[in-house]
């Protein structure tokens, strides 16, 4: 097990995967290798339902929606937006090609779900929630089913770990790299479990540190920051992982 791994914010975070895209990994293969941490961190069973927005948080939706389908799990998709960047398109259409069914949101679209996966918002999102987005996300809280969020909780400031109104995650499969947001004092109000999928991504600088529980005593410089009791430090790793479609 590593001592340490790596803290990031969202910054850092959108340089490294412009730079990993630019120069190493497509960034195609770099979300169906998110989607497959996130495939490979969750006992699927039952009624699933991937609710997913429009930028590439959405598209991480697509793309598990095609790993379970190709894995004969049955899953659907909820849509709260119609927007799609050219890699979450490639994915809907596999998903649209492998028979997985789409709907658009409506209210108790959750209301059966034994799994909810949120695929709504990413680390970049700021500010308060807005309908449709905030009436999604109470009913996701208000549901009894297993809610896993993809990269962070959608809500919540991916720095800060603030949110007004954010989905409470039973697991939260965050995408290359921790971000701050992630580990901060109000980020145990929204995350059960924490882990991270290495999917490849080069980081561009060093900025942070978490080190494990039982290494908390060592040194301490303002850049070592100490595990919450919900991280699993041990992480998935598909980094060498082929796009598989």
């Amino acid at each position: 097990m590593e001592k340490y791994i790596d803290c990031i914010s969202v910054e850092n975070m959108r340089d490294s995967d412009r730079m990993t895209i630019e120069k190493y990994v497509p960034s195609r293969t770099l979300m169906y290798r998110a989607a497959l941490g996130v495939y490979r961190a969750v006992n699927w069973h039952g009624d699933i339902a991937i609710a997913v927005g429009g930028g590439n948080n959405g598209g991480d939706g697509y793309a598990l929606a095609c790993i379970l389908a190709s894995n004969n799990i049955p899953c659907r998709i909820v849509k709260l937006s119609e927007k799609l960047t050219e890699d979450s398109a490639f994915f809907a259409e596999k998903a649209d090609a492998l028979g997985v069914p789409k709907e658009t949101y409506t209210t108790g679209t959750f209301e059966n779900a034994d799994i909810v996966v949120d695929c709504l918002l990413g680390t970049g999102f700021q500010g308060s929630l807005r309908e449709p987005w905030l009436g999604a996300v109470r009913e996701v809280n208000a549901c009894d089913a297993y809610v896993v969020s993809v990269d962070i909780n959608s809500g919540m400031n991916g720095d800060t770990g603030e949110a007004e109104t954010a989905v409470v995650s039973d697991i939260t499969v965050t995408i290359g790299y921790v971000k701050c947001g992630l580990v901060a004092e109000n980020a145990a109000m929204y995350i059960k479990k924490l882990v991270t999928a290495d999917i490849g991504i080069v980081l561009a600088k060093q900025e942070y540190k978490i080190c494990a529980e039982y290494y908390q005593s060592e040194e301490s410089d303002g850049t070592i920051i100490s595990a919450p009791a919900y991280l699993q430090i041990e992480g998935i790793d598909v980094s060498g992982e082929k796009l598989g479609f």
